[in-house]
């Protein structure tokens, strides 16, 4: 049997929802298997999908910068929200959105030995000389996406979430874009895990379905129907997957009697031209990165040595 820690229970409950114990049996049954433990816990109907927010936060921020027909989104990561709001760290980060976007580099690697936009260094050395002689932390840029078109943006909370989504138009308006940032902050919102349903691989749905069989036996009401009324129902619930987890499915927040591929289709038609959803990418400020944990007596020893 399976020995689970306090910090791995407190990491499924705060992944599902699920109470302590159930969280804890969960995890004995699984032999300590985070996912798996997940699935149990789904199976035996106590949790819906699991939240997307990851382990633990880090510090820092996501920009959001459209300019001449291109967005970049940056997540660059502190070790302090301090250092996060300086503005120092805040210039430096809009320095590298604009490099993005200028000199369009292959991934992180490449882009810190360009030069940073309105400097005459690169953007590593102005990333050591922010971090060692400015704020004095650690400082990673972690990831970015630059995608070109109709680009539209979304940031919620000044930097702990950001969102692009690139559209295929034929109107020439600002409204278009304001319909992106609809879209756009819809993603921030709920967070779904695709675009569409033709996105979602084979095998995810083949496991909701298994899920979904596994639920039915655990409910005296559906464990006794015939095994192809259940296969039908479980069918049936398919398209509710879909909708929960589809961003163009989902019941559009601003009009809860729309789905989002029907507000994007309407304003179109309002505009007198077509409007699709391309693509759409959101990042969270600190999503699945670890964050060392300290004992705030400790912590506050070490600053008085």
């Amino acid at each position: 049997m399976a020995k689970v820690s306090v910090q791995e229970i407190k990491e499924l409950m705060t992944a599902t929802g699920v109470g302590m114990m159930d969280c804890k049996k969960a995890l004995v049954e699984s032999d300590g298997d985070m996912d798996k433990a997940i699935e149990l816990l789904r199976e035996k109907g106590l949790a819906t999908q699991a939240k997307k927010s990851g382990r633990a936060a880090a510090e820092g921020t996501v920009a959001a910068v459209v300019k001449n027909n291109a967005g970049v989104l940056l997540e660059v990561n502190t070790e302090t929200d301090f250092a996060a709001n300086t503005d120092a760290f805040k210039e430096f980060v809009a320095a590298v959105a604009d490099t993005i976007i200028e000199s369009n580099p292959a991934d992180v690697e490449a882009l810190k030995a360009c030069t940073i936009s309105g400097g005459t260094t690169t953007v590593d050395a102005a990333l050591t000389e922010l971090a060692g002689m400015k704020i004095r932390e650690n400082i990673v840029i972690r990831r970015f996406v630059r995608l070109e078109g109709t680009i539209a943006s979304y940031v919620h909370n000044g930097g702990s979430i950001g969102v692009l989504v690139k559209l295929d138009t034929d109107i020439n308006s600002d409204e278009v874009l304001a319909v992106g940032k609809d879209v756009a902050m819809q993603s921030a919102a709920l967070n779904p895990a695709y675009v569409r349903p033709e996105e979602v691989p084979a095998e995810v749905i083949a496991k909701e379905k298994e899920i979904m069989l596994a639920q039915m036996a655990e409910d005296p009401k559906m464990a006794n129907k015939p095994e192809q009324v259940r296969v039908k129902i479980v069918e049936g619930k398919v398209g509710k997957y879909y909708k929960e987890n589809c961003l163009l499915e989902q019941a559009f927040v601003k009009d809860d009697k729309l789905s989002v591929q029907q507000y994007v289709d309407a304003e179109a038609k309002k505009l007198g031209g077509k409007i699709s959803v391309v693509d759409v990418v959101r990042y969270e400020c600190g999503e699945g990165v670890e964050k060392k944990e300290e004992n705030f007596a400790d912590e506050i020893a070490k600053m008085v040595k």
